[in-house]
């Protein structure tokens, strides 16, 4: 049950990803990962495979230690909890990364392997994705300070 649990946290988030990758655009993509709910499938996953260690979990979790980690995740419904929580906060980057991308107005074609690369290495993609933002936001800042030189330039002309 515990390698079926596993598997269903990743296939329960996967819908998800489809759409910010292939389907940015498109109505119900922006409203699904706007939101938070999406992750309660795979969070439910991860009580169902967290409840039967939860001795163990709290132990590593209440005073973390690698060799509390490693007994934890050598445990399969340990490696499995801990798989699922992962998905889940991953979805929730990965939802905040779209979101905000599309309130920059930054490319979907670009977002697209940047979203993959988060499905892969969460933190490779983020980083990778702040760097972004803040570029973004600073051409974003410098259009508009440009915009209101021209705009004062005529008013004064």
């Amino acid at each position: 049950m515990t390698a079926v649990l596993f598997d269903l946290a990743f296939w329960l988030a996967t819908p998800v990803w489809l759409l910010m990758i292939l389907a940015p655009a498109w109505g119900p993509t922006a409203r699904i990962a706007g939101s938070p709910l999406t992750v309660l499938p795979v969070l439910l996953v991860y009580f169902a495979l967290a409840v039967p260690v939860f001795p163990e979990l709290w132990t590593t979790v209440s005073d973390p230690n690698l060799v509390a980690f490693r007994e934890l995740t050598a445990l399969p419904d340990g490696a499995g909890a801990i798989w699922a929580q992962v998905i889940a906060w991953d979805l929730l980057i990965g939802q905040w990364m779209y979101r905000e991308a599309r309130r920059l107005g930054i490319s979907a074609w670009l977002m697209g392997p940047l979203l993959i690369l988060t499905v892969l290495l969460s933190p490779c993609g983020l980083l990778v994705f702040l760097g972004l933002r803040a570029r973004s936001r600073r051409l974003e800042r410098d259009n508009r300070a440009a915009a209101s030189a021209v705009h004062e330039a005529a008013k004064a002309g």
